[in-house]
């Protein structure tokens, strides 16, 4: 029973990163009807920005002040991935908009390239680590048996992961470009003829996604310490997985997605065999689109005419 738990708290932590990534591709599905291929990319960016962030303040100033640290790293990595996110709207997607959509998708698949070699020229191609910021945790059990082991890290990406996802739910809900958002994913055309500026909102939706991106890039290179320049095909795979099994377009179902996502994996890992975590969550992604091809929480497209 006590493996069990530490298998939830292991899958949640992970869970938690698939679906700040999952959000970004369901944001812009949601608009444009458009797979974001490239932002697999920003998430790996943005996890280097972080590592040398971190680095370099550690140098200078110490490991003293964490929490300024962190706050600044974050800040940083946000402020740089949405710069490249919009730069992604309007270098890849804005001038091929009205396009058959297999062209903006090659267009995306070739930003995901270039940023992956942009980044493998710049910082090289082998594994990079550093030493963990935050170290420790909780144990709970008896020392004769096994232990569940809760590490500082892990509740730091659980409540930064709750804290930006109630963020955005509140914007989207309540702000006048959440608003502008949601009446763009409803009906574009229309939107537009209304007078919003719908390429002002395309955008903020691209920066929103790669600015949660970020988020999950700073989180996984302080918790695991180790990033390449192909970390970011790997998540972006199995982010784009979780926000097809939770309902693409639907932002809570890119939640639920990323929560189950991660939760398979952990127990894929520790039942069955590491090798066969992919297969498992694969065959549940399959299993739950032959019976709710929207998703678990999607909703069917209704044709416009």
């Amino acid at each position: 029973m006590l493996e069990f738990f530490q298998q939830v708290i292991n899958g949640l932590t992970l869970g938690s990163i698939y679906a700040l990534i999952a959000i970004g591709y369901t944001m812009v599905y949601g608009i444009i009807g458009m797979i974001n291929f490239a932002h697999g990319e920003i998430y790996m960016i943005s996890a280097y920005i972080g590592l040398i962030t971190v680095t370099a303040l550690t140098v200078q100033f110490g490991v003293e002040n964490v929490p300024l640290i962190l706050l600044f790293t974050l800040a940083a990595s946000i402020l740089a991935t949405s710069a490249y996110g919009w730069a992604i709207e309007r270098i890849a997607y804005r001038p091929l908009r009205s396009s058959p959509r297999l062209i903006p998708l090659i267009s995306a698949i070739g930003m995901s390239i270039f940023l992956q070699n942009y980044v493998q020229i710049g910082q090289g191609a082998r594994d990079l680590s550093m030493q963990p910021l935050i170290s420790g945790g909780w144990r709970f059990g008896s020392d004769a048996g096994f232990q569940i082991y809760l590490s500082y890290m892990q509740v730091l990406i659980a409540v930064v992961t709750v804290i930006f996802m109630t963020a955005l739910t509140l914007f989207i809900a309540r702000s006048r470009l959440g608003r502008a958002c949601r009446a763009c994913s409803q009906d574009l055309t229309m939107t537009n003829l209304l007078g919003i500026d719908t390429n002002r909102v395309i955008s903020l939706t691209f920066v929103l996604g790669a600015a949660l991106a970020a988020v999950a890039g700073v989180l996984i290179s302080l918790h695991i310490g180790k990033i390449n320049p192909f970390i970011g095909f790997d998540a972006g795979i199995k982010a784009f997985t979780a926000a097809v099994l939770g309902g693409i377009g639907s932002i809570p179902g890119a939640m639920l997605g990323g929560i189950i996502l991660g939760l398979s994996e952990s127990f894929a890992s520790a039942y069955l065999r590491t090798e066969y975590k992919d297969v498992v969550a694969f065959s549940l992604l399959v299993l739950v689109l032959l019976f709710r091809p929207t998703g678990l929480l999607g909703k069917p497209e209704i044709e416009k005419v």
